[in-house]
């Protein structure tokens, strides 16, 4: 009979390697334990458990972290993560700045920087990122060359039949055939891309209002709205990578837009987007002029969660913008039947749960299939964290193989 190779299924290095990541994954999901922690959590017996302490000791996977004294029974040594095993980087892009950030393997972000980018060349893109991801890098006190992985969000999606990023004409620079391969010659890193709402849903999955399901859209408004879908578990991208460009949608309550791509902008954009709250407001009787302070969509909106019990104007503001939203959706849901809607952006969060609340009623006579509706809880930079869990999700796959 054939014998086994190494790193064949059920072999010895295998089983241990398998046993390896489920205790690295322990300490990162519990941070610092215990071997009869470890043990019990496993179901490992403590000699196993110590092997496998000391296995990944020696592999700079892990250090020792201090003891349980002061605890209850004799005092036991704890282990945690080595934080300084492997780090991954983001890039979170905008026509106007590029923001960088690094994390650590435990996910802790341990350098960011921002770079303003304004009016600049459109041939310059290949030094805006590298000059992002230094500057973050030096932050965290590495190298770019110590930085594992990099996973890169910008708006639009490149297409990955041509590698040209599309329905993202606003962003100069980042259409160019040969940018990908540019920036594989400038990077000493793996890198990947990937749309900006997209990276908003993986965060909200991995970290937020999404967690533990696996079907689910995420409507997201900025500076454009956008949708995230994820299907069994899985972001869906579309044989372009355009799948969740909502903004190009038609809907009623606005006059069809045609050669969407050039006008970069579509019916749903125009009904929901952030220029249509200012007319809203407008036409329910408030003028920007009385709350100066408010000006923006954000702005109004945070106004009117806050005022729209004393206020009818503000009350009909919600009212109108949640019928818009809703209108957009009740065809997403139409075709997609999600268990969970996420609403996410700024100009979303700015109405807080009295939008929500607005939305799901609305939604709830639009739709037929009932899909719960949830604010989006991760509200610092969600588009980097994303992009950072996005890079954290391969480099550990690498760092932590221990079957090699």
């Amino acid at each position: 009979m054939a014998g086994t190779t190494p790193g064949t299924p059920g072999t010895p290095r295998v089983l241990r390697a398998m046993n390896d990541r489920a205790a690295l994954d322990l300490l990162l999901e519990h941070g610092a334990l215990s071997r009869t922690r470890i043990g019990k959590l496993t179901g490992l017996s403590k000699p196993t458990a110590s092997q496998l302490l000391a296995r990944l000791e020696a592999a700079g996977l892990v250090v020792a972290t201090g003891t349980t004294a002061g605890r209850p029974g004799p005092s036991a040594q704890l282990y945690a993560v080595n934080a300084r095993a492997g780090h991954a980087a983001g890039l979170d892009v905008t026509p106007e700045r590029i923001r960088a950030a690094v994390a650590d393997i435990t996910g802790e972000v341990v350098g960011e920087f921002e770079l303003a980018t304004p009016g600049r060349a459109a041939d310059d893109v290949v030094r805006q990122v590298t000059t992002a991801l230094d500057g973050a890098a030096k932050d965290a006190g590495i190298t770019r060359s110590e930085v594992h992985r990099l996973v890169i969000g910008t708006p639009g999606a490149f297409d990955p039949a041509t590698g040209r990023l599309r329905y993202a004409s606003h962003l100069p620079g980042w259409h160019s055939p040969t940018l990908l391969e540019e920036l594989a010659a400038a990077l000493p890193m793996p890198f990947e891309y990937e749309n900006d709402v997209n990276l908003v849903a993986v965060a909200e999955q991995r970290l937020g209002a999404a967690r533990g399901h696996e079907d689910f859209v995420l409507l997201w408004n900025e500076g454009g709205l956008g949708a995230a879908l994820v299907l069994g578990g899985r972001l869906h991208r579309g044989f372009t990578g355009g799948a969740g460009e909502v903004g190009f949608l038609p809907v009623p309550g606005t006059p069809l837009v045609r050669q969407v791509t050039k006008a970069n902008s579509g019916g749903f954009q125009e009904l929901a987007g952030v220029q249509a709250v200012p007319r809203i407001a407008r036409a329910v009787g408030i003028e920007t002029a009385e709350h100066p302070f408010v000006p923006t969509a954000s702005g109004l909106l945070a106004h009117a969660a806050a005022h729209h019990g004393e206020d009818p104007r503000y009350a009909a503001l919600l009212d109108r913008y949640a019928e818009r939203l809703a209108t957009g959706l009740a065809s997403l849901v139409a075709v997609l039947d999600p268990e969970l809607l996420v609403l996410s952006g700024a100009v979303i969060a700015a109405g807080g749960e009295p939008l929500r609340e607005r939305v799901q009623s609305e939604l709830a006579e639009l739709a037929a299939s009932r899909p719960r509706l949830v604010l989006g809880d991760v509200d610092r930079h969600p588009v980097l964290r994303g992009a950072l869990e996005s890079a954290l999700a391969a480099t550990r796959d690498e760092v932590f193989d221990t079957s090699r």
